[in-house]
Order: C-alpha cells, then structure tokens, then sequence
C-alpha cells in the first residue's frame, strides 16, 4: 500500500514537472516541419499561376521549386555543426527570421531572378525546421509525450502534402498568388512564438568554431545539391541527352566520393557517416526514402490524371487529396496508444502493405474516373501511409542516441528530399516514357482494325456535322477526335503501370520492415544535454 502511495506521488510529481513549455515547443517545431513541407508542395500546384504572374517563360519557371528544395538540403546538412556551435534553439529561431522575410519579399520581386532568390532563402531558413524538430522530439520530450509527438510529427507530414492543391486552389480563386508564400508569414510568428517559450536553451559552444570541417560541408553541400537539380531537372531536360544534367550528375558523383572519403578519415568530421554503418540506421533511412517516394510518387499520379483526363483545377484536385490528409486528425490519438503498446514493425509493416492494397485498387482505373472514383483507395492508403510513418519516427527516435540527434536528424532531412524528389522524378519520366509506349501500341491496333477506325472516324463525323463550315475541315476534326482518344486511353494505361510500380516499391518496403531493428521502449531523455554533446553528434 505504501509502494503504491510512493508510486502515485512519483507519478503526480512528473506529471507536474512536465508544465505547459513542452507542449508550447512542440506546437512550435511541428508548426516549423509543416512549413517546410507545405513550402514545395504548394509552389509545385501554383508554379502556372507564379510563371504568369512573374511574366516568365516554362523553362524559368522550373527552377523555383528547385531553388526552394535546393535551399533546404544545404541548410538540413549544416544542421549538425551549427546546433553544436550555437545550440538548436538558436538555430531554429534564426531560421524563423530568415524564412519570414523571405517569404515576405518573395511575391513583391519584380522579376523571375528576385523570387528565385527569395525562394532559395526561404528554402535555407525552412531547412532547419525538420533536422531540429527531430532533435527536440528525441532530447527534449519528456517520456510521457514522446508517442504523441512522434504521432503528430508523421501527421502533420501527411496533412501538409495533400492539402496543398486546396490551398492554392482558394488563394487563386480568392485571394492572390501572392498568398502562396505570405501564408507562412501568418504562422511564423506562432512558430517563433512556441520555440521561444517552448524549447530551453542551449549555451554556444565557441571551441566548435575552431573544428569546423569546412572542406566536408562543401563536398556534401556540391554533392547532394548538384543531385537534388539532375533529379529537378532531368526530365525535363532529358536526362543524359542535356549537358547541363549530365555535369550535375558528374559533379555531384565527384563530390560525393570526396565527401565519404574525407568524412571516414577526418579526425572531426562534419557528419558521423559511421553512423550508416549500422544496418539498423541504414534500414530505416531507406524505408523512410521509399516511403517518400511512395507518397511523392502517387500525389504526383492522381493529380496528374486528374488535370490531363478531366481537366481539373488545383481546388478539384484538392477534393480527392484531402481525404488523405483528413483522416490523419482521428488517426493521432490511436496511433500514439498503438506504438507504446506493440512493436512498431507490425504497424510498419501493416502500413506497407495497407498502400500496396490501395495502389493495387487504383489499377482499375478508366478514362471516366473522378473524384468519388479515387476516395476508398485514397482513404486505405491514408490510413498505411500514417501507420508506416508514425512506425519509422518511432523507429528512429527509439534506436538513436540523444548525441545523435543532430547527425540523425540531417540524414532523415536529406532522405526525406532525395526521396521525394527521386519518386517524383521517376514517376515523371516512367508516365512519359510508358505513354509514347501504349500511344505506339494503341496506334498499331487501330491501324490493324481498319474497319473499326472507318465506324468510329464516321462517329465522329456524325458528332462534328454542321459544326464546321468546310468537309476539309470536318474531316480533320474526325481524325483530330480519334487521336485524343488514343492518346487519353494511352495516359490511362500509363497511369495504372505508375500505380502497379508503386505497390511494387510498397511491397519492397513491407519485405524490408522486417529487417527493422526491434526498437527498445523509450526511455525519459536527459534533461537538459549540453552543446558538446550536440558537437560530438556533429564529429
């Protein structure tokens, strides 16, 4: 009876102890990963509107999501050594101001050149929100709110990737273009406002600035950069048949070997690369880039689709991608109990398969499909997505070290963007390359069934008679009508073998959650680690 009163008071002390600044910086880091996930999702709907109002060209406008995404891998790499300088607190509240104003001025530049300025300054500033996030959830949280946070961290992903076509969509009805990037201005200040109160202060640690591995941060910032804008850029400019990708490819290549090989000899290295000598560290960071590529790959699929076959706007579009994102609210709470209570490789692995079954239903697909068409698919895949998510969070904050927080934390940014861009990527030119294939095929049938194309090229002429002033003119409209159908039934097919790669690629994922490490139950971080313990994270 006396263990029990102990017990109790022990309990009731923590709970106290606890307070209300962990939930405040909470609030504030998970405000910071929406943004910085929000921030190319939303650009990428919006990129017409953004060209138009800029008065620039196709090609000019390309660059601005790569401008944005390129910001954020050279600022999620440096992370590391600059919380071991000058403390994660600091860092972060640094990259509020930098992001603000440069989302502030972004819409006010006069040219295409000013806002891609703005826009790589606003991707330096957001860069920081992800690496640090995941330092506080992993150093910072206390025990009790380790599981909620992790849950509303894979969440908040979830919700910031699908909502985006609703948002521009309203803004361009609505408001302004200019809203695509003022919208963070009004949540930055909320931000900064739950980082300041929220997180505790880290104090600088000067002797840092006398290890800094310069030459590391450059091979790794020339490497994964030069990357990150031949995956950006490759389809469109052709891959290897444009020297401008191939010298990034090559560069980055270069870079990367001097990276690895300075890092494994370098008394105080930038990034701890032995950390991925782990098999556990490695595992999880390619279930968490094919995760990546996984959501990346199918937002990319069905909006697509949907502005190709049915000639939706980016609000439409938003229609079917938000009953991704709006199960994620009820999902939270469950999600949060579940992981304390069984091994997150089940749900992980119940996550995997849960988004091959959906993509696998998608392969139905027909040209006369719309929105009610894509809901149960999209609700199944909602639900495997925020599983696999909140499992592989888990995974990792339970598996580091705190003094690995930092390192751990630039490797999960830079697979999160290399993921993503290389599922967007792929899935671009995997579309184009099996649309030329089927549109081939397809005309080889119709040149087969010569009398069926006569029956349906005089359909057509029954449809398009009267309308038009000549027989000429008729007569190209009826074979004008026949290659639409061909090329819209060529996409159709395209599409179902983007949706069948994609189950395969879950499937893969499934197979590899059971090679996940068995992650210990989590255990009530330091109170307060120092700053070398960040910069031996860093070293």
């Amino acid at each position: 009876m006396m263990a029990t009163k102990h017990e109790a008071a022990r309990a009731a002390t923590a709970s106290e102890a606890i307070g209300w600044r962990p939930f405040a910086g909470l609030l504030g880091v998970v405000l910071g990963s929406m943004i910085a996930t929000l921030g190319t999702r939303v650009t990428t709907f919006g990129l017409a509107d953004l060209r138009g109002s800029l008065g620039a060209g196709f090609d000019e406008g390309a660059w601005i999501t790569t401008a944005f995404g390129l910001g954020q891998l050279i600022s999620g790499i440096s992370c590391p050594y600059l919380a071991s300088v000058a403390g994660g607190r600091r860092i972060l509240l640094t990259g509020i101001i930098v992001s603000f104003f440069a989302f502030l001025i972004a819409p006010l530049a006069h040219n295409i050149d000013g806002y891609l300025i703005a826009q790589f300054l606003a991707g330096l500033g957001t860069g920081t929100f992800i690496p640090l996030t995941i330092i506080f959830i992993v150093t910072r949280l206390p025990k009790p709110l380790l599981a909620f946070g992790i849950a509303i961290y894979a969440m908040n992903l979830e919700i910031s990737l699908n909502v985006a076509a609703s948002l521009e969509g309203f803004y361009i009805d609505h408001l302004s273009w200019r809203w695509i990037s003022w919208q963070y201005c009004l949540v930055l200040p909320l931000m900064c406002l739950g980082v300041w109160t929220g997180m505790p202060k880290d104090k600088p640690n000067r002797e840092a600035l006398t290890n800094l591995d310069g030459g590391g941060l450059v091979y790794a910032w020339l490497g994964l950069g030069a990357f990150y804008v031949a995956l950006d850029q490759g389809n469109r400019l052709d891959w290897t048949g444009n020297g401008l990708v191939v010298a990034m490819l090559a560069i980055g290549g270069l870079s990367i070997i001097a990276f690895v090989a300075r890092e494994i000899t370098a008394s105080r290295p930038a990034l701890n690369l032995r950390l991925l000598a782990s098999p556990n560290i490695l595992v999880m960071f390619v279930l968490l880039a094919g995760f990546r590529f996984i959501i990346l790959s199918t937002a990319y699929v069905v909006p697509t689709y949907l502005q190709i076959l049915q000639n939706y706007r980016a609000l439409d579009i938003g229609a079917v991608l938000v009953w991704i994102a709006a199960p994620q609210i009820f999902l939270v709470l469950p999600l949060a109990v579940l992981i304390q209570r069984i091994d997150p490789r089940w749900t992980l692995g119940a996550g995997a398969a849960l988004v091959a079954i959906a993509c696998l239903m998608v392969t139905q697909l027909t040209g006369r499909w719309a929105t009610a068409d894509f809901l149960p698919s999209q609700i199944i895949q909602a639900v495997g997505q925020s599983l696999a998510l909140t499992s592989i969070v888990a995974l990792v904050t339970r598996t580091v070290r705190p003094d690995q927080a930092a390192t751990v934390g630039a490797f999960m940014q830079t697979s999160r963007l290399l993921g993503g861009e290389a599922g967007i990527a792929f899935m671009e030119t995997f579309v184009r390359v099996r649309e030329q294939i089927h549109s081939n095929l397809l005309g080889l049938h119709v040149q087969g069934q010569a009398a069926d194309t006569a029956n349906r090229i005089s359909e057509y002429g029954r449809v398009v008679a009267g309308q038009l002033a000549t027989a000429s003119q008729a007569t190209g409209a009826k074979i004008q009508l026949l290659a639409t159908a061909v090329s819209q039934q060529a996409f159709v097919l395209a599409f179902v073998d983007a949706f069948e790669a994609t189950a395969a690629v879950a499937t893969f994922c499934w197979f590899l959650a059971a090679f996940a490490p068995r992650a210990p139950r989590p255990v009530d971080p330091p109170a307060a680690p120092a700053s070398s313990s960040l910069h031996k994270a860093a070293i």
